[in-house]
Parts: C-alpha cells; structure tokens; sequence
C-alpha cells in the first residue's frame, strides 16, 4: 500500500488537502491586509477556511472584474499587492476574448512562475541533460517564457526562436541538436509541413520530447498522433492563463491533464449555477493560485470546460485529473440546430485524417438555420469521408469543402480557425 506525499510547510509535513488550505489560509490573511482588490470583495469572509465545502463563501472573480479594475484604476488596476516598483516581468492576455489585460510579477512571482513549469517538464522527463528549443516568438503575451526560465532553473541549454522565419527555426533546431520542442499543436503541425517542403528530415532528428501548449490539440489523440507521426517524438500538453499561472500538465499516460494542486486549488462548477458538479459531468473549471502573492485570483472562472473526476491517472501521480483535458471554452461552445458544438470536437474528428494540411471553420445563417461548413487544404478523396464521420460524431451535417493548397492561414501562437458569420448576413460564405 502506498503511502500519500506530504507535503512540507515551514518545520512540519501535512497531508495536500492540509496543505492547501494552510496555503490559503496565509493568502488570504495576506490579502486582507495588501491587496486593495481583494479587500473588498473578501470583507464579509470569516477566516480560516478548512475545506472545500467553505470555498463557496469566498466570491468568484471573473476576467471582467479585472478588465474592468484596470480600466477604472489606472495604469494598472488594484489588483497589484505591491507598488509598482516591486515589479520586474510584464505580460499581457491575447486578447481574443476582449480587450488584453496586463499582469505583472514580482521576483518572488516569477520564480513561483518557474516552480510551477518545472513541474510540467518533470511530467514530460525532460532533465538538466536536453536541450529545449521554444519555437515562439518573445512579446508581451506570456506564452513560453516560463518555460524558457524553468528550463534554465533546471539546468538545460534553452535556446529562444523568437525572430526566424519557420524555415530557419527548423534548421536551427535541427543543427543545435535539440532534443525538446516547445510550441502550439497548430505549429508543430505548420514545422513538420514546411520541413517536408524542403526535404528537412525532422523524423530521425535528435527531438525525443515535444510539449504543447496555447491549444487544447496536445490533448486530441488525433492532434497528439498527427505531431508524433510526423515528428518521431513524444507529445506533452500544458495548459496555463496568463492571469492564472502554469496550472497542469500531461503525463506518460497522455489520457488528460493534472492540475498542479501543490499550487492551486481547483473546483469543477455549473456555469449557470456556480454550484460544484457531479463527477463525470462537465463543468467549468475554477482555479485558485496559492503562491503568487504579487498578482494573486480567488476562485477565477477561467472559461475552461472541463470534465469533473476523482479518479486517478495509471501514471500515479496523486493530483487531480482531468480526463481529455480541455474539452473546450465556454465562450467558445455554439449551439447549431440543438447540439452543442465546440471547435474542439470539430478538430477531434478532421486530424484523423492523415491527408488534411490545415482547416478552417465556419458557423452562418442559411435560410434562417445556423450552419457549419469546414474549409480544408489537403486530398479531395477524403471529403465525402469526413462529411461522413462529422455527421456520425458530431450528430448533425456539416458541410465540407476542399480548397486550394496554401491558401488557409497558418499559426505560430494561438490558432483562430473559426468564423463566426451566423449575425453578418452582408458578409459572403466563400
């Protein structure tokens, strides 16, 4: 029988639920007394909470609270617990769900930030012995940088892509023997195609690990065999916010994601409802950051879909488990003619085809009716064959069309593959 980790804390060892909630604990006391933000919304709390049947006490935040702080108390918002002075990394969120929020770190939160990454490649065996190249290009969205510092904590030689054309980042990689690729699912993808262009031989290179990140496709087992059949490595997904912190990772048994629980606390709950879900029913995945006291969230709503389970990875490590990893965004999540439809479900069933280059998705108006329509580059054989098995998965037709090569968008960073024409009646269905 095997016996749970403890976990340390000042002179003693507890248990991780202990753990978490004496972590909690000194957040919030902390909080209440720095963090103007947090002073407000927690002043009616009564502390210590013990367990996670009193996490509802403590109020939800919502992305819009703090796109709405920073705009009213400017130039940053309350949120910050220290000066201004006390901070030393800038980023900011993408933007693809409004308009972009800056967050900072202070020394202190950023070091967390590394600890946290450190844990993803612990998961995916990288060591002081690999060489990671991070196929990303360096700006203000927080992207890979924690991994670029973890590597460094950890002890790899880290070599940054930022500034190459795709071709160059190949060749760069290749000659400087790198043995870990950091990057989207979409461009590992967009890598593997352009190397085929130029004959590069990316299947017998010196990459053994690839961990993704940005994109639920790390966890699609279609996305996932697609990137190791072209590539001869094994693929690892992350999963991360910029306002939240590295909060999962994947591991050798790739059926989902691990929260990071020595760091977070997290709750599956109805949207409609903010009450926690049964097990093996979705919900929406609510985080709490329990270390990075410079830009602290209680109880975030992330967006995230996710699957609630207690059950445990084969892998054997304890954290809790999110089976198939993201499922999806809430805002992401359209209802066509009754059934619910994620891109991600959509990008489940196309990647099985060996054939298909890149897609892109479609939702408009016909007739009064939304429909979907998929846009593909790749071989014309295979259209009747997804149209087919898009119908079978995903319980509604859905119409498929071939394009020519080259001419759908690729994606270094985050993919936008959907275009949502359903309320632009003027705007033409190509």
């Amino acid at each position: 029988m095997e016996t749970a980790a403890l976990y340390p804390l000042y002179e003693t060892k507890m248990d991780l639920k202990s753990y978490q909630f004496q972590r909690l604990n000194q957040m919030l006391v902390f909080l209440l007394q720095n963090n103007a933000f947090y002073q407000e919304k927690l002043k009616e709390i009564t502390l210590p909470i013990r367990g996670y049947e009193r996490l509802a006490e403590l109020p939800f935040t919502f992305k819009q609270e703090l796109s709405e702080d920073q705009e009213n108390n400017k130039p940053v918002g309350k949120i910050y617990s220290y000066p201004l002075t006390s901070y030393v990394e800038f980023h900011q969120t993408s933007g693809t769900t409004g308009k972009p929020i800056r967050v900072m770190d202070t020394k202190e939160s950023w070091e967390w930030w590394s600890t946290c990454w450190q844990e993803v490649y612990k998961s995916s065996g990288v060591t002081a012995e690999d060489t990671i190249f991070i196929a990303f290009s360096f700006g203000p969205f927080v992207g890979f940088w924690g991994g670029y510092q973890a590597g460094k904590d950890v002890g790899c030689l880290v070599i940054p892509g930022g500034g190459q054309s795709t071709k160059q980042r190949l060749d760069n990689l290749i000659e400087n023997q790198a043995t870990v690729l950091l990057c989207t699912p979409s461009y590992a993808l967009y890598l593997a195609e352009v190397a085929e262009q130029n004959d590069i031989d990316i299947y017998h290179a010196s990459l053994t690990t690839i961990i993704t990140a940005g994109e639920p496709g790390g966890s699609i087992p279609s996305v996932r065999e697609k990137i190791e059949a072209s590539w001869g490595a094994k693929v690892f997904d992350h999963v991360g916010m910029t306002e939240m912190g590295a909060y999962g990772f994947s591991c050798s048994e790739q059926k989902g994601l691990h929260i990071n629980e020595s760091e977070f606390i997290a709750e599956v709950i109805d949207p409609e409802t903010g009450n926690h879900v049964r097990e093996g029913e979705r919900g929406e995945l609510v985080l709490t950051n329990l270390g990075r006291y410079g830009y602290p969230l209680i109880r975030y709503r992330t967006g995230d879909v996710v699957v609630h389970s207690m059950a445990q990875c084969g892998c054997g490590n304890p954290y809790r488990f999110l089976p198939g990893g993201i499922v999806g965004r809430q805002d992401d999540m359209v209802v066509i003619r009754g059934i619910n439809i994620f891109p991600q479900s959509i990008e489940s069933v196309v990647r099985e085809f060996k054939e298909l280059n890149e897609f892109k998705i479609m939702y408009y108006q016909e007739n009064g009716m939304d429909q979907v329509k998929i846009q593909y580059e790749g071989d014309a054989f295979i259209l009747d064959k997804m149209k087919a098995l898009l119908r079978e998965r995903l319980g509604l037709r859905v119409e498929v069309e071939l394009v020519d090569d080259n001419v759908l968008p690729r994606f270094e960073l985050k993919s936008r593959r959907v275009d949502d024409r359903r309320h632009d009646i003027n705007k033409p269905i190509l």
